[in-house]
Parts: structure tokens; sequence; C-alpha cells
């Protein structure tokens, strides 16, 4: 009777362990990502290791995507060299990797105009009930598929360069 029981409930767990989805929280250990490359005009993401590209996907940039994002509201994603500075694992766009813009550069050239840099510039997944209607849909952030920014949350580390060519 014990045994049955045993055997009834162990076959009850790998079915359900099998019907178990994927959790967005991947776990990488392959080569470091020293940095990260962003060409807006290819409307591509490059994840590097020194010289080696590891991983490439398309993304969608802010409204106005080209140009440096001068003012809070101007719909550009700014071009320069910054760092990835924080993530967010509860965003509301699925994942979320910060991106330390403003620089003081940045700061002084909003300030000259009597206006603010902005922020809060990420890579990020999709928003919930996301319907695609075109492309560069931002604010400014760097959007991909919600199982690309699962992968890159996974191995992009807080700290890595990441550069954003026009």
């Amino acid at each position: 009777m014990k045994r049955r029981l045993f055997t009834t409930g162990a076959i009850a767990t790998m079915a359900l362990a099998g019907c178990a989805t994927r959790g967005r929280f991947l776990r990488y250990d392959g080569p470091e990502v020293t940095s990260v490359v962003v060409n807006k005009g290819a409307r591509s993401l490059y994840l590097l290791n020194h010289n080696d590209v590891l991983r490439h996907y398309k993304v969608d940039l802010g409204f106005a995507p080209v140009g440096h994002k001068q003012i809070e509201g101007d719909g550009r994603t700014p071009e320069g060299s910054y760092l990835i500075d924080r993530r967010n694992p509860n965003s509301d766009f699925h994942l979320s990797l910060g991106i330390s813009y403003p620089n003081s550069t940045d700061r002084a050239r909003a300030r000259a105009m009597g206006k603010s840099p902005g922020g809060d510039i990420f890579i990020h997944g999709q928003p919930v009930g996301y319907r695609p209607n075109g492309r560069d849909w931002t604010a400014g952030c760097i959007a991909v598929q919600d199982t690309e920014i699962e992968e890159i949350y996974a191995m992009v580390r807080d700290g890595t360069l990441i550069t954003l060519r026009a």
C-alpha cells in the first residue's frame, strides 16, 4: 500500500514538473559579456566578449530615433558610452537593465537649454498586452522580445560598458 502511494505521488510530481514553464530568470555560464554595443541605424544590439560577438538582437528604439537624446520627452535614444548600472526584475516591461544616462555632459547640455535631460533609460522587454504597430515605439529605451531580455538579463552584469552609436 505504501509503495503504491509513493509511486503514485512520484508519477504525479514528475508529470507536474514536465508541465512547468521556463522561468524568466535564466542562468548563464558562458564567456563574460565585456561590453554591449547598440547600432541605432541598424536597429541592432550586440553582446561582446572583447572582440567576439556572443549574441545579436534586433531592437526597437525611441519614437524619434535619429540623434542623441537631449532632453526629457524628446523620444530619442541616447548615443555615447554609459554603464549598465541597475536591473529591475519587476519591470512593467518584463525585465529591464538600466543605462547610466544622463552623465555629467548630458546634464550640462540640458541645463544650458533650461531643460531636464530625462533619465530612466533601459534595455527592456515588452509591456503586458503589447501589440506591435511599427518600429521605434519607446520613450528612448532599447526594446527587445521578452525571451531575448531574459537572455540579456542573465548574461550582462552591472558595471558592463554599453556603447550606443548612431
